[in-house]
C-alpha cells in the first residue's frame, strides 16, 4: 500500500499541474463544447476518490451530499450537442478546492484500510483525466492560461512512405483474470489468429494528409488556414505546418483518407500482432521488448505536449521495424469498442466501459504525448467517437 500511496501523490501532483496552468477567472470557460466546463473537472477528481474509496469502499457518510453528485460523472454527448448549464450554476473555485481539501485529508486518513484494486482505480482514473485536462486546455484560448514549459519545435526531413510487411501469426489480447489490475474491458485474454499484412512504417504525417486535403478534404481540427497554408496549433500558439509530424484526426477522418489512399485502418488484432508480435512467434510486453518505458523510446508520459517528427525515436521501433506504435499520438483502429468474451462489469465501476459498447466508439492503442507510462501496457484499450476531433490521435494503414 505504501508504493500506492505514493503512486496516489504523485497522481494529484500532475492533475496539480496541469489546473495551475489555467487562470483564475477561466474555469467556468467550456473550450470543447461537448464537455463540461472546467471547474467539473477540478471537483471530479476529488468527488470520484470520495465516492469509490470512501463512500462504495468504507462506507463512510457523506460530508457534502450535493458536491458528490454534481461532480460525479461526465459526459459524452454526440458532436455539435452543448450542454446548457451557465457559469453561476457551478460553486466557485475556493468552494471546489475546499471540498477536495476535505476528501483528500479523509481519503489519506483511510487508505490502509482499503482494497488495492480501489486505490488502482483511483490513480489511475485520475491519470486518465490528466490526458483529458491536456487536450482541454489544448482547446483552450492562449489568453486564458499559463504557457507549459517552453520546448523546442523538432523537424525532420518528412520520411519516405514505407510498409512493413507483417507475417501471419496470432495476437493475444486482454489480461487475463490472475494478471494484476486492469479495467474491466481489459479482461479476458485471448489469442486472435491473424494473416499477414502489411502496415505503414510511420504513422500518417501532416504533409501526407495535406495532400488529402489539397484534393478537397477538410482540414483537421488543430490546423489553422494562414495566409495561404496552414499552422498547427500547438499547447500554446500555432507553429507552421510540420510536414513530419503525425497528423491528428477524427477516426471519420482517418477512415477517409485511408479509402482515398486504397487502404484501410488496421484492425486492433493486426495493431497488436504489428506492435507486439516477434518474429520466433513469442510476443513482447512493449514493442521494442522487455525493457521498461524510457524516453528513447517514444514521446509519452508528459515528455512533451506537442508530437515530434514520425522518425524519431527509432529505439522504440516493434520486432517487425513498425516506428512509434507507443507514443507520439493515440492510433486509430478499425475496431468498434465492444466487449472481450467473459466480459463482467467491476461491481463498484459498472458503467465504466457498458455505456460505450454502441458502435459509436472505436478503439484506439498506443499512447499520445501527454499519456502517462501506466497505460502503456500492453491490454489498455482507449476509445471514443468516430467523429470526436479534440483527440490526440493519429494512425497509419494496412493493407492485406
Amino acid at each position: 500500500m505504501s508504493d500506492l500511496a505514493g503512486r496516489l501523490r504523485n497522481a494529484r501532483a500532475a492533475s496539480d499541474s496541469l489546473f495551475g496552468l489555467i487562470r483564475p477567472d477561466s474555469f467556468y470557460e467550456r473550450p470543447i463544447p461537448e464537455r463540461h466546463r472546467i471547474i467539473f473537472y477540478l471537483g471530479h477528481l476529488e468527488a470520484f476518490d470520495w465516492n469509490l474509496l470512501c463512500r462504495h469502499g468504507l462506507e463512510i457518510p457523506s460530508f457534502h451530499a450535493a458536491f458528490d453528485e454534481l461532480f460525479r460523472r461526465g459526459i459524452d454527448p454526440a458532436p455539435g450537442q452543448t450542454a446548457e448549464d451557465q457559469p453561476s450554476d457551478w460553486p466557485s473555485v475556493e468552494e471546489t478546492r475546499g471540498y477536495g481539501r476535505r476528501t483528500r485529508a479523509l481519503v489519506d486518513t483511510c487508505l490502509q484500510q482499503l482494497p488495492d484494486e480501489l486505490v488502482h482505480t483511483a490513480i489511475e482514473h485520475r491519470l486518465m483525466h490528466v490526458e483529458t485536462v491536456a487536450y482541454i486546455l489544448m482547446n483552450l484560448e492562449d489568453s486564458r492560461k499559463l504557457a507549459p514549459p517552453g520546448q523546442a519545435a523538432p523537424t525532420l526531413p518528412p520520411p519516405a512512405a514505407a510498409m512493413c510487411e507483417i507475417p501471419a501469426g496470432s495476437a493475444t489480447l486482454g489480461l487475463p483474470r490472475d494478471a494484476g489490475f486492469g479495467w474491466d474491458n481489459e479482461f479476458n485474454a485471448h489469442t486472435a489468429d491473424v494473416p499477414a499484412f502489411a502496415i505503414s512504417k510511420y504513422m500518417v504525417t501532416n504533409g501526407e494528409y495535406l495532400e488529402f486535403v489539397n484534393a478537397g478534404a477538410g482540414a483537421p481540427h488543430f490546423w489553422r488556414a494562414h495566409r495561404g497554408g496552414w499552422r498547427l496549433k500547438l499547447s500554446h500558439g500555432s507553429i507552421p505546418l510540420p510536414a513530419d509530424w503525425p497528423v491528428w484526426v477524427t477516426h471519420a477522418e482517418a477512415s477517409a483518407y485511408a479509402r482515398w489512399r486504397g487502404g484501410q485502418l488496421p484492425s486492433e488484432p493486426q495493431f497488436h500482432r504489428a506492435a507486439y508480435g516477434a518474429k520466433g512467434g513469442e510476443e513482447r510486453p512493449y514493442p521494442w521488448g522487455e525493457c521498461a518505458p524510457g524516453p528513447q523510446h517514444g514521446c509519452f508520459n508528459l515528455l512533451r505536449w506537442d508530437p515530434v517528427p514520425v522518425t524519431a525515436h527509432p529505439a522504440g521501433e516493434s520486432a517487425f521495424g513498425v516506428a512509434q506504435m507507443v507514443g507520439n499520438g493515440w492510433e486509430w483502429t478499425s475496431s468498434a469498442f465492444a466487449p472481450f468474451s467473459g466480459f463482467k462489469p467491476a461491481p463498484y465501476y459498472e458503467t465504466y466501459s457498458a455505456d460505450f459498447f454502441d458502435g459509436k466508439h472505436f478503439v484506439l492503442k498506443g499512447a499520445a504525448p501527454v499519456t502517462p507510462s501506466t497505460f502503456l501496457r500492453r491490454s489498455f484499450r482507449n476509445w471514443f467517437r468516430a467523429e470526436y476531433p479534440y483527440m490526440f490521435a493519429g494512425f497509419r494503414l494496412v493493407e492485406t
